[in-house]
């Protein structure tokens, strides 16, 4: 290892600073001097997409999102989805992964929930360092994110998330603070938002006493792109890079603020070291190696994705419905049937190798001769997107005046522009372009275009102005923010006839992402009919299975959901079909919890999530009994969004008011929440159904020495009593009693999968340790048990535990060590 100090010490204050911002969108600048080579860095969490935009750029693998890892509760797993993501990096060239994404889900309407693990901390912790260590075991380094309090995406940028520091050391700093310490986690990403006032970025408590402080990392603290604020504040924060380049608040700023003393040397020192300290781990420091990606499209992560999907896939209901012997006559129904939903939105999307939808899985298993299909309604958020040749002109101006400075072909219409356009022959933030194309409709009918810019727009269609976002452009909630709301007109098309398509771009000033973009869609919208005739269909068959859900248009980056209702008539779909076959069964695909007036009726449900590229294979192999439904829920599921515990009549709780959000139920989130006010869930916390049964044995408690060392070891036996070869989740849950409803009712602190064959039995062992019975005491400034009794309960699912012990603490413990 070479002595990072000297090197330190070899370079100038100017070759220092460098080192301190990105170069460029995704790499850092080399010193060719002292032969330090480039760190690169490329966006995550479930894939590694490279250098490339947000859509297109060199294929990549798509690997399940956060809440579909976070549903297989199966951290060796994650460990292995880590390890293959290394090697993913690797192909595209880069050294670190900005990912996992380890927020909590505090609501079920944060358009980020997809991403995000769980609502419970320690289980969120679990996988956290599952996947920290898998990747990092192959030197590349992982970015947790985002520190701290990014639990919405609403105004993400500029609110202040309000949180006392109970609530932010028990929930939201935890999953943090186990990567650090059981993982030993390399990078930090801080979050756009201000926490409790200040910037996560220029945040010295969050960064310096917390992180560093009482947690020992040694890592890189960078920012999320174009998080950082500030030139003095953020350094001496301990905000070591500034995302992503070129620099806007550091380089010359940053050395003249080092000669006017507002920033010591040896601050500029620490920040280089952890840099460094990254790029050795990573093997980055003395690389020389050109730049290249690659679409290594490999077997063994096909077969991974395939396994890891279906161990997510989450069984609700089965009325003796599943899983399917493959003789039965299916109809394969509904707006997610053909479409495969594989990924959120946002900048965790990427290029997939393939897409395998639910349609395509079945035709795959039983031959496509043995399926009916039919579409029954939309779930599209934005008009399916216009894919046809356009050609591109870029102008110096935004005025789209004079001639062309660079024109190029683009086979859809979806352009986003972030960093270099038109291969810098125009400035980012000031540019305009034009694109004309043909689209030749399919059908005689009214068509509805939509029209969707960050920045200005507007689109004719025969030289006819049919979308205008141009005149009176208000932001919305597309493109992080930075885009306007969906404009929808109405043009009259003929079959065949080529209808002569022009829109018009123009850039308007950025409120903080230096993003610019454009989105045409276009389609003749489905009626009743649709509906009727996917009940018919399914009265036909023996099994009717209803594909529904949302996209990453949805569920995604800079945009929360209005409520948890299934877009569309997806709702007036499954009823029809459920009246139509009784051996309905429904698949829904989501990012989170969606709202169910029909599940009385259906004989089967299952939460498929977005399980990646292997999508439709794997929930296939679920659904005939190729593979265990393995999912058990990381996040209840309310049967209203208004039991969710963000839901408030104050808006300063949710969505904010006024800059801030208030995060007023303090620890009270999740099943902790519906605990404490009675209120029974749609489906608990934990719970899954299996094909197959287990028996619990008599838990042993090994705690003799309990109120002095507060410790404690749980073991049982578990029994597969079915006929298949199945899993399921042992949890264990700490409830203190006489708390005076300052603590949780319960709290999950152990767990344990258990995979056996028919008729076997295994052990499980649960290891408590004396952080599982502490709160902290935000007065005192440290972790404390206090004096009294302890159930200890253990069960298949929060809302199915029994007390197996408990345990006395006659003695208030005194502080325990950071």
């Amino acid at each position: 290892m070479p002595n990072l100090d000297d090197l330190i010490d070899r370079m100038t204050l100017e070759e220092q600073v460098s080192l301190l911002s990105g170069e460029d969108f995704w790499s850092l600048p080399a010193i060719e001097r002292l032969s330090i080579g480039k760190l690169r860095v490329t966006d995550g969490p479930n894939g590694a997409r490279g250098g490339g935009s947000l859509i297109g750029g060199v294929k990549s693998a798509a690997f399940p999102v956060g809440i579909a890892i976070g549903a297989t509760w199966n951290p060796a797993l994650v460990a292995e989805i880590g390890a293959a993501l290394a090697d993913e990096v690797k192909s595209k060239g880069a050294h670190v992964l900005l990912g996992p994404t380890i927020n909590i889900q505090r609501t079920v309407t944060n358009g980020r929930n997809f991403e995000c693990y769980s609502e419970d901390p320690v289980l969120t912790a679990e996988l956290a360092s599952g996947y920290v260590k898998g990747l990092q075991q192959k030197g590349i380094s992982a970015v947790a994110k985002h520190f701290a309090g990014n639990e919405s995406e609403i105004a993400r940028t500029s609110n202040s998330s309000v949180i006392d520091e109970r609530s932010l050391r028990e929930v939201y700093l935890l999953p943090f603070e186990r990567a650090v310490k059981d993982a030993g986690l390399w990078g930090i990403m801080t979050a756009y938002n201000k926490v409790n006032g200040t910037f996560a970025s220029e945040h010295e408590w969050l960064i310096t006493e917390v992180l560093r402080g009482d947690w020992g990392f040694d890592g890189v603290v960078m920012s999320d792109w174009f998080g950082s604020h500030s030139t003095v504040e953020t350094v001496n924060a301990g905000l070591d890079l500034e995302m992503p380049g070129p620099t806007r608040d550091r380089g010359e700023k940053l050395v003249e603020a080092v000669k006017a003393g507002k920033v010591l040397p040896e601050t500029i020192r620490e920040r280089v070291r952890a840099i460094l300290m990254v790029m050795e781990r990573t093997g980055a420091l003395g690389s020389c190696e050109p730049f290249a990606e690659r679409a290594d499209d490999r077997p063994e992560h096909r077969a991974l994705i395939r396994k890891a999907g279906a161990e997510a896939a989450v069984l609700l209901k089965n009325e003796d419905a599943l899983p399917l012997s493959g003789k039965e006559t299916i109809a394969i129904i509904g707006p997610n049937a053909k479409t495969a939903q594989i990924m959120g939105g946002g900048s965790a999307q990427l290029n997939p190798h393939y897409r395998v939808s639910p349609y395509d899985g079945f035709a795959a298993a039983l031959g496509e001769e043995n399926l009916t299909y039919a579409e029954g309604c939309t779930n599209f958020r934005f008009q399916p997107l216009l894919k046809t040749p356009l050609e591109v002109s870029y102008f110096d101006n935004d005025a789209l005046s004079g001639e062309p400075v660079f024109t190029t072909t683009e086979d859809e219409a979806e352009l986003i522009w972030i960093g270099n356009v038109a291969e810098g022959k125009v400035a980012p933030d000031h540019f305009s372009a034009r694109l004309v194309g043909d689209y030749i409709p399919r059908e005689t009918a009214t068509h509805q275009v939509g029209l969707v810019s960050a920045g200005l727009s507007r689109l004719y269609v025969n030289g006819e102005l049919v979308a205008d976002a141009w005149t009176n452009w208000t932001r919305g909630r597309t493109y992080f923010e930075e885009g306007c709301d969906e404009v929808v007109g109405n043009v009259d098309l003929v079959a065949g006839e080529p209808a002569e398509i022009v829109v018009e771009y123009a850039t308007r000033p950025s409120s903080a992402l230096g993003l610019s973009a454009i989105r045409v869609g276009i389609s003749v919208p489905l009626g009743e009919e649709a509906i009727e005739e996917a009940a018919a269909i399914a009265a036909k068959t023996d099994v009717a299975l209803v594909f529904a859900g949302r996209s990453g248009e949805w569920d995604t980056e800079g945009s929360d959901l209005e409520s948890i209702a299934l877009p569309g008539r997806q709702d007036a779909l499954v009823a029809a079909v459920a009246r139509a076959n009784p051996k309905t069964i429904v698949v829904l695909q989501t990012g989170g919890p969606v709202e169910m007036p029909w599940i009385d009726d259906v004989a089967g449900l299952l939460s498929a999530w977005y399980p990646g590229q292997e999508a439709g294979n794997a929930i296939a192999d679920v659904l005939l009994g190729k593979a265990e439904p393995g999912g058990r829920l990381a996040q209840t599921f309310p049967a209203k969004w208004s039991d969710n515990p963000a839901h408030s009549q104050d808006p300063r709780v949710y969505p904010g008011k006024d800059g801030e959000v208030e995060y007023r139920e303090g620890v009270f989130i999740g099943y902790r929440h519906y605990d404490r006010h009675g209120i029974e869930p749609l489906f608990p916390f934990g719970f899954g159904l299996s094909y197959t049964t287990f028996r619990l044995g008599e838990p042993v408690v090994e705690a003799e020495n309990f109120d002095a060392e507060a410790t404690a070891t749980v073991s049982l036996t578990v029994e597969n009593t079915g006929n298949r070869r199945g899993s399921t989740v042992v949890q264990l849950y700490v409830c203190p009693r006489d708390s005076g409803g300052q603590r949780p009712q319960k709290e999950l602190k152990a767990f344990a999968k258990v995979v056996l064959a028919p008729g076997e039995s295994g052990t499980v062992r649960l290891a408590l340790s004396p952080r599982d019975f502490a709160h902290f005491d935000a007065e005192a400034k440290g972790w404390r048990i206090a004096a009294g009794d302890y159930d200890i309960k253990i069960g298949e699912s929060s809302d199915r535990v029994q007390t197996i012990a408990t345990l006395t603490k006659a003695t208030d413990g005194g502080l325990m060590p950071l």
